[in-house]
């Protein structure tokens, strides 16, 4: 799904960029009339196209990203472009800061009359996954904590009757290697897999309905055996009782329904119109869950143009909230979507709030924002493609609305309770803002780099990303 200077230019040399460009997070959920003017000065794809790239991003929460991926797009008669009839969507890829994933996606607007078919799989092996504690604000974040071991080399030990541990320990007594970044981390591999179907009721009405499963496994953050004194916040968490799962393997089984309200006049880089979705999901125990889960979620987008379609004023509102009293920590950090798109890891990072950590805002019911402002400067053709650049001026934000319970129901370990989790304060606003750059290639293939940084160093440092298409 991502791509940077690699991809381009393997676009640009092999005369694929026009196909090669539509991802996950770049086609969108209605036939949009493509620009007549545009269309007849671009070269218009038919039939099946094939497209092999490398995926090379950043990401500041995971490190580099590389790998490969394979686009086939199916476009038929031509009369859709650039707007598939079909889709396949296949990717390999890890980050250096320890996540693999594998992706396997499908999208057909015609198998079934007026109805689009979404089916969307992943697996992902996240060795080192952020957990920053539930309700914002009320768990303490601070940066000292995030690098305690690598300050205090006394309060960790690593295993010496692993080749691993013993390799990790050798390097790190010759004053080579570097202490684990433990305290706020744990290991999760989960594998998802959604099937969506969308209808038209009316023009720009939409219906959307689908089932998914989740099997989630979630362990201690582990890398080389290595103990430290205090454990971790996810350990202290489960020592404190405020886990409410029995065991690391759970499993998510979950009908969908939900309304959509698509107005965009293009889908990949929209200049005006509206674009809103609101969902209702449910995962009885007797439907497969290890947990009964229920929640709503709605998002609302909007592009402005000013005076211009070269000036896009664009803003994005999204919430989610869980039923009940009984769920399941393990889904708080999912941000559920329907359709092609993949469900979002966590809130923070750059798909959600930029510059903001991933996983630093869990809670029952959060929500999160983005404004920003959109300028594209320049447009000209090269080798035969519409080339344009833009810069973006933005602010991002989430709030937790409702906390999750964090009673220490043990009464286990109360002075680190008191160390790491203050009640008595309410979760405030974690804002950012920043900059970017966009590289846009035919509408569709879009490099973007970015940069956010928060208001309060609660929420991280400033952070860099590489990426493909618009946040929303």
């Amino acid at each position: 799904m991502k791509a940077n200077f690699i991809t381009m230019i393997a676009a640009l040399l092999i005369g694929i960029p026009a196909m090669a460009g539509i991802t996950p997070d770049s086609i969108e959920s209605n036939e949009t009339a493509v620009n007549e003017k545009t269309k007849k000065a671009e070269i218009i794809k038919t039939g099946l196209n094939f497209g092999p790239l490398p995926v090379v991003a950043f990401d500041a929460d995971r490190g580099f990203q590389y790998g490969a991926l394979l686009n086939i797009y199916n476009f038929g008669d031509g009369s859709s472009y650039p707007n598939p009839k079909s889709w396949w969507y296949i990717e390999a890829s890890a980050y250096t800061g320890g996540t693999w994933n594998l992706y396997l996606n499908y999208d057909n607007r015609e198998i079934f009359d007026n109805t689009r078919l979404s089916i969307c799989t992943n697996y992902s092996n996240e060795s080192a996954m952020d957990f920053y504690g539930f309700n914002g604000y009320q768990s303490i974040y601070t940066y000292a904590l995030d690098n305690f071991f690598e300050n205090n080399p006394d309060e960790f030990t690593f295993d010496s009757s692993t080749k691993k541990g013993e390799k990790a320990q050798t390097k790190f007594d010759n004053g080579k290697g570097k202490a684990p970044k433990g305290f706020y981390r744990y290991s999760r591999q989960s594998f998802k897999a959604k099937a969506d179907l969308t209808g038209k009721i009316a023009k720009n009405f939409f219906w959307e309905a689908g089932y998914s499963f989740y099997w989630i496994n979630h362990q201690e953050f582990n890398p080389t055996g290595y103990k430290p004194a205090d454990g971790s916040l996810y350990s202290l968490y489960r020592d404190w009782g405020i886990f409410n799962d029995t065991g690391a393997n759970q499993y998510v089984s979950a009908i969908k329904a939900g309304l959509m309200y698509d107005s965009r006049n293009v889908e990949n880089n929209p200049t005006k119109g509206i674009w809103a979705e609101a969902h209702a999901i449910a995962a009885p125990k007797w439907l497969g869950s290890s947990m009964d889960s229920y929640k709503v979620s709605a998002t609302f987008r909007q592009y402005v143009p000013l005076g211009t379609d070269k000036v896009v004023f664009a803003y994005r509102l999204a919430y989610q909230g869980f039923l009940g009293k009984n769920t399941p920590w393990y889904l708080m950090p999912f941000y559920s979507n329907m359709g092609y798109n993949r469900d979002y890891d966590a809130i923070g990072g750059y798909r959600t709030v930029r510059g903001l950590m991933l996983d630093r805002v869990q809670g029952l019911h959060t929500g999160f924002y983005n404004v920003e402002l959109r300028y594209r400067f320049v447009d000209f053709q090269l080798f035969n493609q519409n080339i344009a650049f833009a810069v973006s001026g933005f602010t991002d934000g989430a709030h937790v609305f409702k906390g999750y319970d964090l009673t220490n129901r043990t009464g286990a370990k109360p002075e680190l309770y008191k160390k790491y989790i203050d009640t008595s304060r309410a979760d405030g606003l974690h804002a950012s803002a920043g900059g970017g750059l966009r590289f846009i290639m035919n509408q569709n293939f879009i490099i973007a780099f970015e940069y956010a940084r928060c208001f309060n160093k609660q929420d991280g440092k400033g952070a860099f990303y590489i990426n493909t298409g618009f946040l929303f």
